[in-house]
């Protein structure tokens, strides 16, 4: 499979070409069970695209694409950075690379905003990111999951999301998770205009 295909047309959102050319190596370097699985395996908290195979792939699809959208808004994308706008694209791409860990485990594990981070960081001798803008993207795409920052025995595992980065990356994983919202996909996983 061609991982980095699969995202031809999110890519396209990056327009810094470093930045791009880092975040197809990271894609190409996630395990491939992120472009099989569903978004959750009980269906609970995403809506009908998101589940069944494929179904993570086209819930993060969904997340960059709201993104792409809201900053594509004067009123919202001019209070970023063009590079901001690209590292967000970019870490909501990648927010939920590693749902299962490295090693694929049978649930979601709790704490895989995290592990995304390190994942980032493990891969820094072969990015163009400098440690800023490896921090940035840990930092948002850890407090991806909003409030819900506890695991399932009450402990405090995740941070909040407090900064505006970290809030517009919540928001959009957030509005790609809500069922009332619906995305059409072809039977590439790519969304119908």
């Amino acid at each position: 499979m061609n991982k980095v295909a699969v995202f031809e047309q999110e890519f396209k959102y990056i327009e810094n070409e470093s930045y791009r050319h880092d975040a197809m190596y990271l894609i190409d370097s996630l395990p491939d069970y992120f472009f099989t699985i569903p978004a959750a395996s009980t269906g609970k908290y995403h809506p009908a695209y998101a589940q069944g195979e494929g179904g993570l792939v086209r819930h993060t699809k969904a997340a960059v694409r709201m993104a792409q959208e809201l900053l594509a808004d004067p009123a919202i994308g001019n209070k970023y950075t063009s590079d901001e706008k690209d590292l967000m694209i970019i870490a909501l791409m990648l927010h939920d690379g590693l749902k299962l860990g490295e090693e694929q485990a049978k649930y979601t594990k709790f704490d895989h905003p995290l592990l995304v981070g390190q994942f980032i960081k493990k891969n820094k001798s072969n990015l163009n990111f400098s440690d800023e803008e490896m921090n940035f993207l840990d930092s948002v795409i850890s407090s991806h999951m909003g409030p819900w920052t506890k695991d399932y025995d009450g402990n405090e595992v995740l941070p909040y999301p407090k900064t505006k980065y970290q809030n517009f990356v919540h928001m959009c994983d957030y509005l790609a998770s809500r069922k009332f919202i619906n995305v059409n996909f072809d039977d590439k996983n790519n969304i119908v205009e």
